[in-house]
């Protein structure tokens, strides 16, 4: 689904579900260490592409603002993925942060959060996620599951919930789950590439490296980056599935939050949807905008483009107001994300 998002007249399947955006983190794929995977690479007018990580490092101020270099140096704080799950994901959890620093020696954890772009059936199933464990579940319980690789038994053991366009998911550090077949979505995280995997083996068969398991720490320490405790479904969807707060209304366009920095302090994503025009403002700090729906014309200081649905672009924090155009017949959808403690302003003109 992201070839056919990006316009693809031929869209396929295949065995890599993402698409990192707004990245400066190299992903962990083992046997694949000699492939640098997960950096993003810029478009550069005139020129050939750049890794975003290059760039920002030229010069770290003008693109990602004062206070956020000063807090974070040249790393952006945030990564956004657009995922596409032919198959379900294995059943996985990611570290907080204060695990991450104790096992990785990570200043970053990895809480994420998924907006459903939309999905598909497979196999007579409508996609789904796998979240949260429920009642009577423990450490002992959940390492038997693994050793004995009782695959049936770890998915009775999580809440199996359906998904639909427009919702969001917020996933803290600790919280076991995994992501059902027939899933699109988008993804903002925290920036590492930590992931504990409990099965051996996908469910189309590949068998999983001991590294891609437990990362390097060993298949013992791996168990320390779960939260153990439990949830109903309804639980499940009243703590964790976060609903849209509306920021702004006009003939011009419509602003939600989908994830404040009230949810979660590690990053926030908004969606604008635009009839007409709107303008942003960066107010010292960047984002990045993924283009869900649509097209248009972003206008600023200096320079224009195009853009179109499936369009992934880097707002440095120089660029202090953006006018966002609608220009096809499909609304203009933009969602934008921000690192942690970043600024929001949009003005209607």
């Amino acid at each position: 689904m992201i070839e056919q998002w990006q316009g693809n007249e031929e869209p396929q399947d295949n065995s890599f579900p993402e698409e990192w955006i707004a990245s400066v983190v190299q992903a962990r794929n083992a046997g694949r260490e000699h492939i640098i995977e997960g950096l993003s690479l810029v478009d550069i007018e005139g020129g050939t592409p750049v890794s975003l990580l290059e760039l920002v490092s030229t010069a770290p101020v003008s693109f990602l603002g004062e206070r956020h270099v000063q807090m974070f140096g040249s790393q952006l704080g945030v990564l956004v993925k657009a995922l596409d799950s032919a198959e379900r994901l294995t059943i996985q959890v990611h570290p907080d942060r204060q695990t991450a620093k104790a096992l990785f020696q990570s200043a970053f954890g990895k809480t994420e959060a998924w907006y459903i772009l939309g999905g598909r059936e497979i196999d007579g199933e409508e996609p789904y996620i796998l979240y949260g464990f429920k009642q009577g579940m423990t450490r002992e319980k959940w390492e038997k599951l693994f050793w004995d690789q009782d695959i049936a038994g770890m998915i009775d053991s999580l809440n199996k919930l359906k998904v639909e366009p427009g919702q969001v998911f917020l996933v803290e550090g600790g919280m076991p789950h995994a992501i059902g077949s027939g899933c699109f979505l988008l993804e903002i995280q925290e920036p590492t590439d930590f992931t504990i995997r409990v099965e051996r083996a996908t469910p189309g068969g590949r068998v999983i490296p001991d590294f891609m398991c437990h990362q390097g720490i060993g298949f013992e320490r791996m168990f320390d980056c779960f939260h153990y405790d439990a949830y109903s479904r309804e639980e499940v969807a009243e703590r964790f599935r976060l609903e849209p707060k509306l920021l702004h209304e006009s003939k011009g366009f419509i602003e939600r939050s989908l994830i404040s920095y009230e949810d979660t302090r590690y990053f926030a994503l908004s969606s604008i949807e635009i009839t007409t025009s709107c303008v942003v403002g960066q107010q010292g700090s960047f984002s990045a905008l993924v283009v869900a729906t649509g097209g248009g014309n972003l206008v600023w200081d200096g320079g224009s483009m195009e853009v179109k649905q499936g369009d992934q672009i880097f707002l440095p924090a120089g660029v202090e107001e953006l006018r966002c155009e609608r220009t096809t017949g499909e609304k203009l959808q933009l969602l934008r994300c921000f690192p942690p403690q970043a600024s929001l302003v949009t003005n209607h003109e």
